[in-house]
């Protein structure tokens, strides 16, 4: 136990207790989805969402630019990193149509737009944020912020909480604490301590969704703000493709940003761990024979250059950086190869990554091993419930990371309200018994 812990134990054997049926410990997207129908499905009960932040939701706001991309069109097991058998069980239970009408019902209309993505008619976060807590009042969820969950102990009638300044007991607790992407947020990886305290495992955890640093003074950092359609391959030391990404990419100050980036990134940080050796290899024309291209613009002009043949298939700022205004009938075949490599085949120093302040999610977490994934339940402590990103499983950018938010909420709350119906009629039972 750490100091702040212990810190918290000694406060609350004196701290005012606060009891509660159902105890929802993060009040983000999971969060606040698993509190709603805990509390629509178990009417009457207590049910309490309590968030360290001092206000709720900062995740949600500053999603997708600030617009929140709620969801994808279409979500399949193969967008996200984890058990995929089990992802899919999960995935059925809450489709992508069940969920827009859900928004729907909410006052969120949905609009989808040529990615794929769907947002708020309004392109406003604030509009979904807003709706989920309305939909959490007026299903009678009671909100605690500014209240960090320092300690949860089991007991014989349930759960403990410790805080800083009270304690609460809740029969069940939903656990939907996040991960560690964005800790100004609340996401400070302390979920991971509660679970471990109550039996769990946590795999190693690393930034997912996160820009990459390129080393150095590399031309592409000179390029900043230009943007490409391009293939992201990353490669084992042997030179073997072990993923492959195609999207759009964003040259930054530092590195690479930009959809293709952050898709292939986690793949990058977690293929490096056992293979320092691997490559990240771009290729700017994609389904190109760009060797036939130029050959084929020198037959028709004498006096084309790499730059005109290939105009308006590469952003030019590149074009300018890598090819030199020569004709390519003046160019000799290994000049030209040399250039046509770096536009198909350039291996890119990356030295590391921006870390968990600029990841949009958590890789790695409570593996899904350790959790019924038809009901979100435990199979480690009965009553407890875990739902979002501190399991162990992450989706690629566009709507998939809140989808599985939406879905492991809502069934975490369902199923916690049955397992608090069988705990009071088990209680009912035993007080019959004893008269």
């Amino acid at each position: 136990m750490d100091g702040i812990e212990a810190e918290a134990r000694v406060k609350n054997d004196r701290s005012p207790r606060y009891q509660c049926d159902i105890a929802v410990v993060g009040s983000g997207a999971a969060g606040l989805m698993a509190a709603i129908f805990a509390a629509r499905n178990a009417p009457g009960t207590r049910v309490l969402a309590i968030d360290g932040a001092p206000k709720i939701g900062a995740k949600i706001l500053i999603a997708g630019g600030g617009r929140c991309n709620v969801t994808h069109d279409r979500v399949e097991p193969d967008d996200f990193n984890g058990n995929r058998n089990a992802i899919a069980k999960v995935l059925r239970t809450f489709s992508v149509e069940q969920t827009i009408a859900f928004f729907l019902d909410l006052g969120v209309e949905l609009k989808r737009e040529e990615t794929g993505k769907l947002f708020p008619v309004t392109d406003k976060a604030r509009t979904v944020l807003d709706a989920l807590l309305r939909a959490a009042r007026e299903a009678g969820v009671e909100v605690m912020t500014a209240t960090k969950v320092l300690q949860c102990t089991a007991n014989a009638r349930g759960f403990e909480l410790a805080t800083a300044s009270i304690a609460i007991e809740a029969t069940a607790v939903i656990l939907a604490t996040g991960g560690r992407s964005v800790p100004k947020t609340g996401s400070d990886g302390h979920g991971y301590i509660i679970a471990r305290s109550l039996g769990h495992t946590v795999t190693d955890t690393f930034p997912g969704l996160v820009p990459l640093v390129i080393e150095g003074a590399h031309w592409i950092r000179e390029l900043s703000g230009t943007s490409a359609e391009v293939e992201a391959e990353v490669r084992s030391s042997a030179g073997r493709v072990l993923r492959r990404e195609r999207g759009s990419l964003l040259l930054t100050h530092f590195g690479l940003s930009g959809p293709v980036a952050l898709d292939i990134s986690r793949h990058w940080i977690a293929l490096r761990r056992s293979d320092p050796g691997v490559t990240l290899a771009i290729n700017f024309l994609p389904g190109v024979s760009v060797d036939k291209t130029l050959l084929d613009a020198a037959a028709k002009n004498p006096r084309a250059t790499i730059g005109s043949a290939l105009r308006g298939s590469v952003p030019q700022r590149i074009l300018d950086r890598v090819a030199p205004p020569t004709a390519i009938s003046h160019m000799k075949r290994e000049q030209r190869r040399e250039i046509v490599r770096t536009l198909t085949n350039l291996i890119v120093p990356v030295s590391g990554d921006r870390g968990f302040d600029y990841a949009e999610v958590t890789a790695g977490g409570v593996p899904l091993s350790e959790i019924d994934v038809s009901t979100m339940a435990s199979r480690r402590r009965p009553n407890l419930f875990l739902c979002g990103e501190i399991l162990d499983v992450d989706g690629r950018i566009g709507g998939y990371n809140f989808q599985w938010a939406w879905t492991t909420g809502r069934l975490a709350g369902i199923h916690a309200a049955k397992a608090l119906s069988r705990a009071h009629d088990h209680k009912d039972s035993d007080a019959e018994a004893g008269r």
